[in-house]
């Protein structure tokens, strides 16, 4: 049946910007195949619904957040949204670019994290629908939230089948740190399931950045630490609660040193015995932030009034290593006038 291979494409207004935040309206669009439907809005391309089949053949929503606009208008932690310019942290907020020192908003203890005050998950992006699609773009203009340069970005959603692809590009003015990722936040179970315990994981990573206790890389190069022998080895299958148990953890919140090839390769994967559903990460990204909602604390409530406790989500944050743009041995940061960023990530979702 080839009409079954085709992707619908649906748009509908999702509510109104409060008038201190310029009262625009928000649109929703509606990515639907046979297999799985995504909702993601113009407001910070958040994926606001990601709906999968389990092995019984029913639809659940598998993402954290919000039935009405509201929720994401107030504080919220990035769920489902497009993060930048750069995501992750940078340490004291500062960086310095061809001799210039620059100077962010610190807004993670002594940090700067996914942006800075108002990073581009809290912005109204330009939608163009596609065919099987929906293109996002928007002009972060030089010196928004203190990062040179006019900054071009387009993030485009594309549906086929299973696989949910995201694509960032950008072209920029003036030299500048970028790294783009979304933060879903998922429960395979469905959302507003009270734990992620059951879950598999795996992450094809043969090391991980040892960080300080403001969850900086420490940086040495050679603290890149294999993973071999330790809680951080999981390129084989670990049923997450207990793995955390044997470890005494509280947690990950820590990036995954991944191959680094431009090609798309499989970086991690996630699976749901009890229903079947799977997920698999595949990118051209250098890391992978693997982040078990630690500070989730069930005063969020979410869709259909559940609340979200800690633990009762992950997130598989495709992007570049932390602090890259002030360690010269991680992977390259920065992105010059003459050249264009282009990444993409899939989510290849399944049931067995």
């Amino acid at each position: 049946r080839f009409w079954g291979a085709m992707t619908e494409v649906k748009r509908e207004a999702f509510g109104q910007m409060p008038p201190e935040k310029g009262g625009s309206v928000v649109e929703k669009f509606i990515l639907k195949s046979d297999t799985v439907k995504a909702e993601i809005l113009s407001l910070g391309c958040i994926i606001t619904a990601l709906e999968t089949k389990g092995r019984d053949g029913k639809f659940s929503d598998i993402v954290l957040g919000f039935d009405t606009l509201e929720g994401y208008t107030r504080k919220h932690p990035f769920f489902g949204a497009v993060v930048g310019r750069v995501a992750n942290r940078i340490a004291k907020g500062r960086f310095t670019v061809d001799g210039k020192e620059y100077q962010l908003f610190l807004n993670n203890g002594p940090n700067s994290l996914h942006g800075g005050a108002r990073g581009f998950d809290k912005v109204l992006w330009s939608p163009q629908v596609l065919p099987n699609g929906v293109c996002f773009f928007r002009l972060s203009p030089d010196g928004e939230e203190g990062y040179p340069g006019d900054l071009k970005v387009w993030v485009t959603y594309t549906l086929s089948g299973g696989e949910l692809a995201i694509n960032y590009q950008a072209q920029t003015s003036k030299t500048t740190p970028i790294s783009l990722t979304n933060h879903a936040y998922f429960n395979l179970s469905g959302q507003g399931s009270q734990d992620i315990y059951d879950h598999e994981i795996s992450i094809e990573a043969d090391s991980s950045l040892p960080v300080d206790d403001t969850k900086i890389p420490t940086g040495a190069w050679w603290e890149v630490a294999t993973v071999q022998g330790t809680s951080f080895d999981l390129r084989q299958p670990v049923e997450l609660g207990k793995h955390l148990q044997k470890f005494h953890l509280d947690g990950f919140d820590h990036n995954f040193c991944l191959q680094q090839a431009q090609a798309r390769h499989l970086v991690a994967r996630a699976r749901h015995p009890p229903t079947g559903r799977a997920m698999e990460v595949h990118t051209t990204q250098p890391g992978i932030q693997f982040y078990t909602g630690n500070n989730l604390d069930g005063s969020l409530k979410g869709k259909g009034a559940v609340t979200y406790p800690k633990h009762s989500a992950f997130c598989l944050e495709t992007q570049n290593w932390p602090d890259a743009v002030n360690k010269p041995h991680f992977p390259n940061a920065l992105l010059r006038p003459d050249e264009e960023y282009n990444h993409t990530t899939w989510l290849v979702f399944s049931a067995a």
